[in-house]
This record gives structure tokens, sequence and C-alpha cells, in this order.
């Protein structure tokens, strides 16, 4: 066990050279850089890693005395009785105990997932056959195109082939990312290793996921589910950088910080502003009547004074 865990130090410790990254040859999980993905190591490498090495090595041990102890030549005379009622109660409600023991952490893990905190703004990915588009509600940022970089440019670039995008997802640091994942046309799954990611992507489905960066750098992941004939070529890539960096990157994409309004910002401000979780101006129903030339029903129900009669004619 100290050996198996020496050796799986010494891997992690590698694999922090390559933060973001597959790393070549490596055999643990990706370094966490949030932190669900740090709740996901400890459920990996805590729970699930040592009980799974103690039944592998009693199931081995078991299987060896067996081998031993009951072969032709030790037991030439079987015995003849085939039930034992003590050893069936202790398998049966062993494996139970097992099982709820991880279900514990299992469910704290998963609740982790779905507690997102207040989001700070929200990202909308759309999976198509075979690129990513990405949305920026909040700041009005437009949707946009990633594709996945050619190998020359990568090469060039001395970024990973058929990792590195065109157009990556631009997050700020230590900020609640919300990200909306659904298809356009089959099933994709948005799945990045180093926030601990894995969502499908379903025509006609929204799904939900978030995570917050707890470092700067350049994360990359891919789609996980088989799509089509270019599966291989759909990366993923999200850059966190720092608020002022991030500011630049949403002016420089046609979007705004701060959105006067929520129609400037459908999604993630309308929602915000309904629930008074934001600081865009919230629109009261006089002005959206007004902006929308639909009557309140104050001037609905304001009678109109009849027009005046016309002058009697004079009397000849």
């Amino acid at each position: 066990m100290a050996a198996v865990t020496y050796g799986l130090m010494a891997t992690d410790a590698t694999a922090k050279a390559l933060m973001g990254q597959p790393t070549p040859g490596g055999i643990a999980l990706q370094p966490a850089a949030s932190q669900l993905k740090h709740d996901a190591h400890f459920f990996h490498d805590v729970i699930l890693m040592p009980i799974i090495t103690l039944i592998c090595l009693f199931v081995l041990g078991l299987i060896i005395w067996i081998a031993i102890r009951y072969n032709k030549k030790a037991n030439p005379v079987p015995a003849r009785w085939s039930h034992n009622t003590a050893i069936e109660i202790v398998w049966t409600v062993l494996p139970v105990l097992i099982l709820v023991g991880i279900s514990l952490f299992s469910f704290r893990l998963l609740f982790a997932y779905h507690d997102m905190p207040t989001p700070d703004l929200t990202v909308k990915a759309t999976g198509n056959q075979w690129n990513w588009a990405y949305e920026y509600p909040d700041q009005g940022v437009p949707e946009y195109i990633s594709n996945m970089l050619p190998e020359a440019e990568a090469r060039a670039q001395n970024v990973p082939y058929r990792l590195a995008a065109d157009e990556p997802i631009v997050v700020p640091v230590g900020k609640v990312v919300r990200v909306l994942v659904t298809g356009a046309d089959v099933i994709h799954a948005f799945a990045l290793p180093a926030f601990g990611l894995k969502t499908d992507a379903v025509p006609g489905r929204v799904n939900e996921t978030w995570f917050r960066a707890e470092r700067t750098g350049i994360f990359y992941g891919q789609c996980s589910e088989l799509c089509g004939v270019d599966h291989a070529f759909m990366p993923i890539q999200i850059n966190v950088v720092t608020e002022a960096e991030f500011a630049a990157w949403v002016v420089s994409k046609g979007g705004s910080m701060t959105p006067k309004t929520a129609a400037e910002a459908p999604g993630g401000t309308a929602a915000q502003v309904a629930a008074g979780t934001s600081d865009a101006p919230v629109t009261t129903t006089a002005d959206a009547a007004a902006a929308t030339s639909i009557p309140t029903a104050q001037t609905a129900t304001t009678p109109t004074a009849p027009a005046a009669a016309p002058a009697a004619a004079p009397a000849q």
C-alpha cells in the first residue's frame, strides 16, 4: 500500500508541471484546479482506492488459499455440505455496509456539484458537429464558434494539438462560472478534467454545471460523448485570466461588463434581475409597458374625454 501511495504521489508531482492537460505516462487523475475536483480527488484517492485495494487483495488471497487448500491432491475427499448460514449472512451484509459507506461520500460530492453558489457569470456552450459555440449572456457577448487549431498552427504556438482551440472560453479567476450546456444536432458532452466537469449536451435540453477556477492558466478538455466521425476534433479550451484581462476580452468581443438592461444580456442577467441579485436597474411594469407600447391597466381603464360637439348654426 505504501509503495502504491508513493507511486501515485510521485506521478502527481510530475503531473503538476502539466496542469490543465494530460500527462504522458500519468496514472493518476489530472491535478485539480477547482474545489469540486479536489473533492473528487478525495473521494477517489481516500475512499474508493483503499476499499478497492483491500477487496482485490482479499479476493486474491481467498483464491490462492482455496487453490492450495482444496485442490484434489490436498483434499481428495470433497466435503458434502453445501450451505453455511453464517458465511452467507456475512457475504450479504458486509457488501451492503461497504456500499452504504461509499454512498455517504458519493452523495456529498453529488450535492456539491448541484449546490451551485450564486453565479458571477454565465457561459452557454452549444455542441455542434464538430465544434463548440459559446455565448456570454451576462456580458452581451454574442455566440462565437470555437474550432480545433490545425496541427501546423498548434506546433508553431507550442500548444497541444487536438486540445488547443482557436477561440477559447475566457473566464476570470476566483469567480463562480455557470455553464449552460446544450446540443444543436446530436448528443455531445462538455468535459474538462482539471475542473471536474462532465455534462451531456443534449439537443432540446439545457443542462447546467459550474466551476470556480482557483488559479490562472490554460485548461484543456474534449467532447467525451461519441458524436460522429469527427468526435476526436472537438477540443475545449478554457483560459482563466485576471478580472482586468477578462474585462478587456469582453470589450474586444463587443460585450460590456455593465449591461444597462436585462434585455442587453438575456439569460443569466434576466434571472438575476428577477431575483434582485443584479446591479442592473430593475425595469418596472410601467417602463416595460412604455417600451413595448402595451398600455398598462391604469391607461386602459382611464376614460377618454368625448370630442366636443359641433357648434350650432346661427339662427336665421
